[in-house]
């Protein structure tokens, strides 16, 4: 099958509508899985406890968050349709399992939906969300949590202890073929304790310097929603929108199988007077188009079809929306550039080890040389952007303060390469050993907007003998991909939340690498298999990075942790399975002047404007603009620059 023909297959199929995929799902027979989940109960009565108001520790020190200040704006206004382009169509309305992790996720969990206590982006502080307060115990390492009582699904069903205590065993258990959670929730937490039904604690193997955030950030699941929860999961939930804690609801009218998806705000979504959240998500309809190509999503902005814009790309920023645009210097269109400091979404080349030649040292040392990063920060981002330096850049004291990335030179290059036995140049320049084998490998991404970030690379690279070919995939295609351990060299980057250390377990541990990386005598399994369905990209299997990683997983002094997190930096670099690639330390962004923000809005720790939805459409002014631009009225230019938080060269 042609590549035009799979495309143009793939299109019919998602084309045909979800009322197949919805009939076939209720065609399932019904199941209860309560007995099931009881019975895991009792059977880990070590973890899953029970307890009385009597039991609580009589000097809890309770938090509550009250002091910080409000996120939002009471200027917000609640109304309007707002219109946003959506990389791709979900695969699946599951937020766990294969597909999971496609572009439509953040709006339906990471970005909307409510944790216990989230971060304030300015002060990095809790503030409540599902709680009303919570307070640490260090004797028992545990965190107690009072859930606030007026919280609900969005199908009205109370939120309780009791959802918590079935995200456990839904996390724990294998039907949802996810086993990056399974580790996380069976090794991270040694037991969850209800009081009542509206006071939990959690507990948690080892003190950290943040013990609170292991249990403060976590998401709880309807346990009524997933009672039919078993071996068919997967096909069952494939299309089931699932009752949510954020202001956003899905309903099945509103999926349009691969051309859009419509967001309806809950009028009575329980938050919507809480502090911190009553002047956020103000917009009552999210109309989210699919939208593959870059150029087309920007010709869709400048028509109005899409409300705002990401001007992080530098063609964007200096050409094609300058200040000289004519709906900028009209006043319709408003510019802002926002520093921020956070740590860093490592961009960059992900190695995979377990494929052919990629297994040779050498041979990753030369893909390191033959990297021209530096030529794409200069060229491709007009050197806005800078050099990575690591995969965990922007941990304060956690990020190697001395490890440079290897910079470009092909006489480094050849030399490694020549090491591994490529020593003779082909016709095209290509390095090839005596057995006729080229140095080629596949180097996908499922980024469509930075292609020709890795036409640059493959440029720069042929001058060192190695062939790149050059695989651009949508998002969930290429996540997908490397999930699986099918790539060769994957460039992509991890987005990271608000954490004071960097995590190493889910990257570079061999539990995340292989089914058995290493028999019981410590040699390599020769019969192992690449874990899919895991975050270790590189297939990274080392004895020694997994004893530091589980000390350090196990380590509750933060100047202990720091030494091991450097360590484990070291042996990564030198073990040359990641190129680091670059960084911004700013988003940009382009909106129509309807699309508002709050004054002053330039948060401390935010990775982008909508982040926090704190923005709010005016229909008023969208009616003044639009007619206008029919009159030829104008109005002043907007160029907002927040630079209170740019980092120092």
């Amino acid at each position: 099958m042609t590549m035009n023909r799979f495309a143009l297959t793939l299109t019919t199929l998602l084309l045909m509508g979800c009322g197949s995929d919805k009939d076939a799902t209720q065609a399932l027979p019904s199941v209860d899985n309560t007995a099931e989940v009881l019975a895991f109960y009792e059977t880990h009565a070590d973890f899953f406890r029970a307890g009385s108001i009597d039991d609580l520790p009589e000097d809890l020190v309770w938090e509550d968050g009250a002091d910080l200040p409000e996120v939002g704006s009471p200027k917000a206004k609640k109304g309007g349709t707002e219109y946003v382009r959506l990389a791709d169509f979900p695969r699946t309305l599951r937020t766990v399992g294969p597909d999971s992790n496609g572009s439509f996720r953040p709006w339906i969990l990471d970005d909307t939906s409510m944790a216990l206590a989230h971060r304030h982006p300015e002060t990095l502080d809790y503030f409540p969300g599902l709680a009303l307060r919570w307070a640490v115990d260090t004797d028992s390492k545990s965190v107690f949590v009072e859930l606030d009582p007026k919280a609900t699904w969005s199908d009205g069903v109370p939120i309780t202890a009791d959802d918590y205590r079935f995200t456990f065993w839904f996390f724990r258990t294998r039907y949802i073929t996810a086993p990056w959670y399974n580790n996380w929730y069976e090794s991270q937490y040694t037991g969850i304790t209800k009081y009542s039904d509206h006071l939990i604690s959690i507990s948690i193997p080892e003190l950290k310097p943040d013990t609170d955030s292991k249990v403060l950030e976590l998401r709880p699941l309807p346990q009524h929603f997933y009672k039919e929860v078993g071996e068919d999961f997967l096909e069952r939930y494939q299309w089931r929108f699932a009752p949510t804690t954020a202001a956003y609801v899905l309903k099945d009218e509103d999926l349009k199988k691969g051309r859009s998806v419509r967001l309806t705000r809950d009028p009575n979504w329980w938050a919507g007077d809480k502090k911190h959240w009553r002047y956020r998500f103000n917009v009552d309809n999210i109309h989210l188009m699919v939208i593959r190509d870059t150029a087309k999503v920007f010709e869709a902005f400048k028509r109005g079809d899409i409300d705002q814009f990401g001007l992080n790309l530098a063609e964007f920023w200096y050409e094609k929306l300058p200040e000289t645009d004519p709906d900028v210097a009209a006043g319709y269109i408003e510019r802002k550039w926002f520093f921020n400091a956070r740590p860093r979404p490592p961009y960059g080349l992900w190695i995979n080890t377990h494929q052919p030649l990629l297994g040779d040292q050498n041979i990753r040392l030369g893909i390191q040389h033959a990297t021209h990063w530096q030529l794409v920060i200069d060229q491709f981002f007009r050197g806005d952007y800078g050099r990575l330096k690591t995969a965990n850049d922007g941990y304060g004291p956690y990020s190697h303060p001395d490890i440079k990335a290897r910079d470009f030179d092909i006489e480094r290059a050849v030399a490694y390469f020549e090491a591994a036995g490529f020593n003779q140049r082909g016709p095209d320049g290509i390095l090839e050993r005596a057995d006729g084998t080229r140095l080629a490998f596949t180097v996908s991404s499922g980024y469509e907007a930075l292609k020709d970030v890795l036409t640059i690379l493959k440029e720069e690279a042929a001058k060192a003998g190695i062939e790149f070919r050059v695989e651009v995939l949508d998002a969930t295609a290429g996540w997908k991909k490397v999930q699986e351990k099918q790539h060769d060299i994957h460039f992509s980057a991890f987005g990271y939340a608000l954490e004071l250390y960097p995590r190493f377990w889910e990257t570079f541990h061999s539990d995340n690498a292989y089914d058995k990386a290493f028999l019981d005598t410590g040699a390599i399994n020769p019969d192992r298999k690449p874990k899919p369905q895991t975050n270790n990209l590189e297939t990274l299997a080392i004895p020694q990075m997994d004893d530091w990683i589980n000390q350090y997983r196990g380590e509750s002094r933060a100047d202990a942790m720091v030494t091991l997190a450097h360590k484990m930096s070291e042996l990564h670099h030198d073990y040359a399975s990641f190129v680091p690639g670059f960084y911004s330390g700013f988003f940009r962004l382009g909106h129509w002047r309807w699309i508002r923000y709050p004054e002053h809005f330039s948060y401390k720790h935010a990775s982008g404007s909508q982040e926090y939805f704190v923005h709010w459409v005016d229909e008023a002014i969208k009616t003044q603009t639009l007619a206008a631009k029919d009159s030829g009225k104008t109005f002043p230019v907007q160029l907002q620059i927040f630079d209170q938080y740019r980092a120092a060269p």
